[in-house]
């Protein structure tokens, strides 16, 4: 099947992000557009999930905007990589839980070529490295289109993970993959991409 494959370059606000996913989502379930994959970074953004309390946000002066995707409380900001999709399963398998696992698997599969051994979790949705997360899971479904995004922690700057309670767990326990190997990887959007092609076109 043909998904749409974006790229950007230049940071993108994170309301203009949800403007131009909500349209896609409705485009194709209306059968009028493709599925789509969009890899993108944001400026420092904090946002608030459906199952968000207030107790969660630790310092009360930074700006959160609340969304309509499930979780909690996370933060995205430069360095951190932004997979947003919109898949249909009117055209594959209706199975949400296989499309969860086969989104981790391709995170995993990712950092493998960086020689960092990542798991899944069964209690926390999301992908983690010696009990730190390194990776996270945002999903939505509306008629069998899913929707939402991954974001992967490779540069940023996780001290701005201090100012919350990021999905409700532990700041302290995040990670990236710079913190891993202390390498800042380059060039590598497309691998990235293409493991996700792969692995969703066998859904």
């Amino acid at each position: 099947m043909s998904i749409e494959i974006k790229f950007s370059k230049k940071r993108i606000s994170y309301e203009k992000a949800m403007l131009f996913m909500n349209k896609r989502v409705q485009e194709v379930k209306n059968g009028d557009n493709k599925e789509l994959l969009w890899i993108l970074e944001h400026p420092k953004t904090y946002t608030a999930g459906v199952s968000f309390k207030k107790n969660e946000v630790i310092d009360k002066k930074i700006k959160i905007i609340k969304t309509n995707r499930g979780g909690k409380i996370t933060l995205h900001n430069p360095g951190q990589k932004i997979i947003y999709f919109v898949i249909d399963l009117n055209k594959r398998k209706k199975d949400i839980r296989k499309l969860i696992t086969t989104l981790e698997n391709s995170i995993i599969e990712f950092l493998k070529s960086y020689k960092i051994k990542a798991k899944e979790d069964k209690k926390n949705i999301g992908i983690w490295v010696k009990g730190k997360k390194i990776a996270a899971i945002g999903l939505r479904v509306s008629r069998w289109v899913a929707f939402h995004g991954i974001s992967i922690n490779i540069s940023n700057n996780l001290k701005e993970y201090l100012k919350i309670i990021p999905c409700g767990l532990d700041n302290t326990k995040i990670t990236s993959i710079y913190s891993e190997k202390k390498i800042v990887p380059k060039n590598y959007e497309k691998l990235l991409i293409n493991i996700l092609i792969k692995n969703i076109n066998k859904i």
